[in-house]
């Protein structure tokens, strides 16, 4: 009879660990989604609205650190003018920022 009861008890607390275990788990996912991966996907949202933003005459910086003056605009790439009589095709996804918003980072160091 002892050992029936015991045995109850511990089919209990096993039943417990399970619990707490799967509730450990989704905190955790909920943890990791709102301070990771939503954050970075407003961040990338941002960024590509400012790439659809942007036009002919603006200054860019592409990823490769090349400055230079948007040309024309296509669909996924931009012609961007780094020196006299010198364009350059790039994609959309390596400009990445606005000369004006490069500069001051620059100038801090």
């Amino acid at each position: 009879m002892l050992n029936l009861i015991l045995l109850q008890a511990e089919g209990a607390a096993q039943q417990g660990n399970q619990w707490s275990f799967w509730i450990m788990m989704i905190l955790i996912f909920v943890v990791f989604y709102f301070f990771m991966i939503r954050p970075q996907t407003k961040k990338q949202k941002e960024l590509q609205k400012q790439r659809e933003a942007m036009k002919k005459g603006d200054k860019v910086v592409t990823a490769g650190g090349i400055y230079g003056e948007i040309k024309e605009v296509q669909d996924t790439t931009f012609i961007i003018t780094i020196a006299k009589d010198v364009t350059i095709k790039v994609s959309k996804d390596s400009v990445f920022a606005d000369a004006a918003d490069a500069q001051p980072a620059a100038e801090q160091k």
